[in-house]
């Protein structure tokens, strides 16, 4: 479909507030909470993250589709943002190594999405009144219909959507010859951590989100992780459960993103539900540990409470972000497990932290010496 004969199309926020554009092929409803990633490339990556699953994504990059897309490419195994919307949308790619365009993407995943967007505004009256409910439509002409649906469409405090993501049955990946072997409870993972995860010669067994502490251990794994994923992390008290039952046996545990919110629930310390969040391939954060700055990958709409964990006489804070001074790191002083806030696999993203996944292994390989 040519850019000129494109439909109009409306993003309709929960408070009113309407911006124009024009639909980028499918035509219908999206509904989900819009938030803004502020990476200027990765958008494949972006879109196929399961953290961003039901989420509208605004890309605050002027030109989207550019460099096309590529079959490796991808987080998961599907577009999990729930819509998309973009100021310039480019129908060309230019990239040698792109398997097709990103409109051929889109609509192979049958996403809704809306371009000539006024991204600047809407970003910015995003970060002025904070992250709601919104819905993209190509039904311009029913706004108070519209209205009505999205007043019934749940608010992302309280939702549960980790098992929206997560793998049914378990999986393996790696080398099944490997003398490290790491329990990895699916929150809605990114490939690039397996391949991280495995590329230190680990072999993983990726286990559903619900999986008790009992069906992790039957494997005799020597390190436990707990993955990134959407949603709030609080609804998830049979994964919180199943964390303090591997603290308490102080095997390695790593967490990232949501993960790392579930071993802060597991020690007691509370969640709360940010503003806006923190999306983009540019968020700096200093590692106190070693004074040293990173930049990182980040993609979390929720964070750990700093007060209680500042009082915790069992964690210390290892990680901050330099923006807005919110946790982005922890360790427990007194057992084998730490977690980070942000996305250390950096898919899409800088390398600064890596290191994390070395981190891990050592300590595994310590502990099994022990």
């Amino acid at each position: 479909m040519k850019y000129q004969s494109r439909k109009k199309a409306i993003l309709l926020l929960a408070d009113g507030t309407i911006f124009h554009g024009k639909a980028l092929g499918k035509e219908g409803n999206a509904f989900g909470e819009v938030c803004f990633n502020t990476g200027m490339t990765g958008y494949q990556e972006i879109f196929t993250d399961p953290s961003y699953y039901g989420q509208l994504m605004i890309a605050t990059n002027a030109h989207i589709g550019n460099y096309g897309t590529k079959s490796d490419e991808v987080e998961s195994d599907s577009i999990k943002i729930a819509g998309l919307i973009v100021k310039n949308f480019s129908e060309e790619f230019s990239r040698v190594a792109s398997d097709s365009s990103l409109q051929e993407f889109l609509e192979k995943n049958d996403l809704l999405a809306i371009s000539d967007v006024d991204t600047r505004a809407l970003v910015s009256y995003i970060r002025d009144n904070g992250a709601m409910n919104a819905v993209i439509s190509t039904k311009v002409d029913s706004i108070e219909e519209l209205k009505q649906e999205l007043k019934n469409t749940p608010d992302m405090s309280g939702l549960e959507l980790a098992s929206k993501v997560s793998t049914k049955e378990p999986y393996y990946f790696g080398n099944p010859d490997s003398d490290i072997k790491i329990a990895a409870l699916d929150l809605g993972i990114k490939k690039n951590i397996l391949r991280h995860l495995g590329s230190r010669g680990a072999y993983v067994k990726v286990f559903p989100y619900n999986s008790t502490y009992q069906e992790l251990t039957s494997w005799n794994p020597d390190g436990y992780f707990l993955s990134n994923g959407p949603g709030d992390p609080e609804p998830l008290t049979d994964t919180i459960a199943t964390a303090k039952e591997i603290i308490a046996n102080d095997k390695p545990l790593f967490g990232i993103c949501l993960g790392h919110q579930i071993i802060a629930l597991a020690n007691g310390i509370s969640t709360y539900k940010m503003h806006n969040g923190h999306r983009g391939i540019n968020h700096p954060v200093k590692n106190l540990e070693t004074g040293k700055g990173e930049i990182t990958s980040q993609n979390h709409g929720f964070a750990i409470n700093r007060e209680e964990t500042e009082a915790h006489n069992d964690i210390e804070i290892t990680h901050v972000h330099l923006n807005d001074n919110t946790v982005a790191g922890i360790k427990m002083k007194n057992k084998n497990c730490f977690s980070v806030q942000y996305h250390p696999e950096a898919s899409p993203g800088p390398n600064d932290s890596i290191y994390l996944f070395d981190q891990f292994i050592e300590n595994i390989k310590k502990a099994k010496t022990k």
